[in-house]
Formats: C-alpha cells, structure tokens, sequence
C-alpha cells in the first residue's frame, strides 16, 4: 500500500471514529433537545394523531384537543385565551409550541418517562395511549381581574400575584397579549403571526417575567433591608434635603418634583420610607455599603431564573464601580433591572417573614381520568432577610400604604415606584408591589404599568399602578 492510500484510509477511519462519537454524544446527551425541538416535524405528526392533554386553572379548561371526522387532533384554547396565552403558550403546527405547552410537551402527548407506569395500564387495559393533563396555580378570577384591569385601561404592563407562604401564583397577566387560537388555527396562523412578529410592543412576549425593567422606588425595599442588616433602624436619621450631590461627581439626584422631604432637614427612615424621598436612600445606601446592597439584592432573587416551565429573565443590580453608581442604583435606577415576578417575590418575602418561597405555575399532574400523579410542594429557597428586619419593613410598608394616594382603608402593605427610563422626554414606568392582610399575608402583588400608562411625565406608581394592585389583592382574598 503506497503512501497516499495509506494516508487517506487513515483521514477515512478518523472521520468515521469523529461521525460515530457524535452520533454517540447526540443520542447520549442531545437526544432530548432535538427530539423536543419545536420545528421537529415528528411533534407536528404527535399533536395530530395522540389525545393530548388539558391545561386547566381553577377547574376552567384553557387548552385542550379535540378530533376532526378523520380523526386529526386540533389544538384549541377556549378560555379568555389572551389573557392566559402567555403563560399557556401555543401549539402550532406551522410555528411550533411556546408556553407550558412547549416545556410539558412530554406529559401532555404522554412520552414523558414519568408516565411509563400510566402507559402501561392503559396497554393492559386496552385503552388508546393519550396525555396527561396540566393543572396551573392560577385562579381564574385574578387572572381575569389582572389582566382587565390593564387591557380596560389600554396599558402596556403586567401583573403577578403569588401566595406568600407557598410560592403558588395565583395570577400572571400580560399586556398586549394575543390570541393562541390564531396560531393554532392552519388558516389564520401565517397572517396572524406576521402580525404579531411585527408589533413593535412584543405581544409574543410575557411582559411579567420575560421582561426586566428599572423597579424605581419599589427597590427600597432592597435598600432598607440593606440599610438594617448594617445597624439602620426605623428611627435612624436621614437627609431630607430636595436634591444631593452624588459623591466624587457634579451630578445632583433630586426627590420627586425636587420637593424636600417632610420640610427638609433630616427626618427618620419611617418618614422617608412613607415619602419615598431619594436624597435619603443614596445616603443609606451608600452609608450601607456596596457589599450590603449586592448582599442583600441576590438574597431577594435578583438576577436568579426560576423552574416555572416558562421562560424568565434574571434582572440585575448592574455593575457599582464608585459610590455615585451605589447611590443611584440604591432607589432603583442606573442598571437595575427587575421582572414584575422578581417584584413580586420580594413583596412576598417580606410578607412571609424573610423566607422566600420558590415561585411555581404548575400545582399538580392528572392522568386522563384525573386521577393524581404527582403534585408541587412548597420549597423554601433561603432566609433572605432575619424575620425582624421582615417585619421592621412590613411595618414601613403599611404607613407608605396609608400615605399613597387612592388609599381606601385596605389592610394592606405596599410601596409605590416611579421609574426614569429612556430620555428625559419618555414618561416614567409606574410600579406598586403590596401584600394583605398586612399580618400573615395571604396574596402579593406587584404591577407595572409601561410609559406612564398614557397619563405623560406626571405618572406615578400611586396614582395609575396601585389601583390595579389593590384590585388583584380583593379579589384574590374574596376566593
């Protein structure tokens, strides 16, 4: 054999070992991402042909199947689908799936290893192999009292309700939102999309938890769980003057409108946690130090994903390189950045005493004969902040309450944002996270409402947030 032979017979073998390694590493360690891909043509033929199963809050169906005279299996969502659509995602066979229907594909065809038990006894018994159904946290009537309240008011925004003591969401609107039967319809679904793609307000997207935001003063939470954690108390004095210097710089940071805070001066925290007064917090802030502040925001989740079956973003505090970045970051502005679900599981930490609960969507899985297979249990993530500093906050929270506008005699905890973003013309995002009862809180919220809502540079967090929140707290206390 002459050299050249040689040679390529060796470069063959290689190849051949390199082909044979990565078909080994694809089926070993790849098999399932593209097997659930959701342009794999293979799950187009599964949808249609498998009795997939329901996705249900509350006892209302959201998704469910049905066959056609030839027995084709279509895809329909016939609840109030904008207003669950970004949690329930689509089943398309153009376009794929999104939502709990792209990340619980295998229990709701039925291929999921944990259902080999059910498959078996549907074998023995005869029976046609179909899915498992999905029963979401969701209560109906927040959902749909979330997601009317921004939709009736034309907002672009988002709300997330939770239990604080179990982690359950009990509601997570989104808006704009679209309808999942537009996509899962054959006829409409390649218009529909082009139109959705193209929205510059993103409706495809979950505005509560794929979407991060300046938090503005609901941060100061953050900042006075800080603040304390380094020997602050309610009564510790602080700056009430209108603006402050940032320190090593020129720029000056006012209050809002450039007021001083309760007649300027120095006031006590309570006052400037009721007020909401900036020049106070850069000064805690900074005196709490870098280390505090980081500390203390990663403990709340802050730049952390959750295991919801639905995509979300991490949020940030940014980077801090000097003390003019801590001030400013220190009431919710310069890098931070926050999900409306991230906010809300900071009002529920508080309202549970420091423990934070690991958010979830999905409350149990049922066999086609809705029998139990397996449920969500409750899961303690960390002690973020000790219980006293929780209920020093929770008690700073229910005297801003008292001093927000709209305010109706709700026994409810609270704390209003007001967010700068863009350029100085863009009118601000307005927040308002709160939990009630105030004591041993049954549901917390936390609202966005985009751009001011249309009420131009004068919004704020009490007078176009709050009311959504206090609406979503009724009627979630009501169940």
């Amino acid at each position: 054999m002459n050299r050249a032979i040689r040679h390529l017979s060796i470069f063959c073998l290689v190849l051949t070992l390199i082909l044979i390694a990565n078909l080994t590493f694809i089926h070993g360690f790849r098999q399932e991402q593209y097997a659930e891909n959701p342009h794999n043509p293979r799950i187009r033929i599964e949808t249609q042909s498998i009795a997939r199963g329901a996705i249900t809050a509350g006892g209302q169906v959201l998704a469910q199947s049905h066959p056609d005279d030839k027995g084709i299996y279509h895809r329909e969502y016939p609840t109030n689908s904008p207003a669950y659509a970004p949690i329930t995602g689509y089943l398309s066979s153009i376009y794929g799936m999104s939502g709990l229907e792209s990340s619980y594909n295998g229990i709701l065809n039925g291929t999921d290893d944990s259902l080999i038990t059910n498959r078996w006894r549907e074998t023995f018994l005869g029976r046609e192999h179909g899915g498992a159904n999905v029963e979401t946290t969701l209560q109906p009537a927040v959902q749909e009292t979330a997601y009317n309240a921004l939709t009736s008011s034309g907002y672009e925004g988002a709300v997330v309700a939770l239990r604080p003591s179990t982690g359950e969401i009990l509601a997570m609107a989104s808006t704009p939102s679209f309808d999942a039967n537009s996509l899962a319809n054959e006829d409409t679904a390649e218009d529909n999309w082009a139109a959705l793609s193209n929205d510059a307000t993103n409706p495809l997207l979950n505005h509560a938890t794929q979407e991060t935001l300046p938090p503005g003063s609901t941060f100061k939470i953050i900042t006075t769980a800080a603040g304390l954690s380094k020997g602050f108390t309610p009564d510790s004095m602080l700056t009430g003057a209108p603006s402050i210097t940032l320190p090593n710089t020129e720029q000056t940071l006012t209050n809002y409108n450039a007021q001083p805070c309760a007649g300027g001066g120095e006031v006590p925290l309570r006052t400037a946690f009721a007020l909401s007064c900036n020049t106070a917090f850069v000064q805690m802030g900074i005196e709490a130090g870098q280390d505090a502040l980081r500390d203390t925001a990663t403990a709340f989740g802050v730049g952390e994903n959750y295991d919801l079956g639905i995509p979300n973003a991490k949020g940030a505090l940014g980077d801090l390189p000097d003390d003019a970045a801590l001030g400013q970051s220190s009431i919710g502005q310069r890098d931070v950045s926050m999900s409306v679900l991230q906010a809300a599981v900071m009002a529920g930490t508080v309202a549970n005493h420091g423990k934070r609960m690991e958010p979830h969507l999905v409350s149990r899985i049922t066999g086609a004969d809705l029998k139990e297979i397996r449920s969500t249990k409750p899961k303690e993530l960390n002690q973020a902040i000790p219980e006293d500093v929780a209920d020093q906050i929770r008690d700073l929270m229910i005297a801003s309450e008292r001093s927000t506008s709209g305010y109706g005699g709700q026994d409810i905890a609270s704390k209003t944002g007001t967010a700068e973003h863009g350029g100085p013309d863009d009118p601000p995002h307005t927040w308002y996270v709160a939990f009630g009862p105030s004591q041993d809180a049954d549901v917390a919220v936390a609202v966005v409402v985009k751009n001011g809502g249309g009420h131009g540079m004068g919004a704020t967090g009490g007078s176009v947030a709050s009311p959504i929140g206090r609406a979503v707290i009724e009627a979630a206390l009501r169940q």
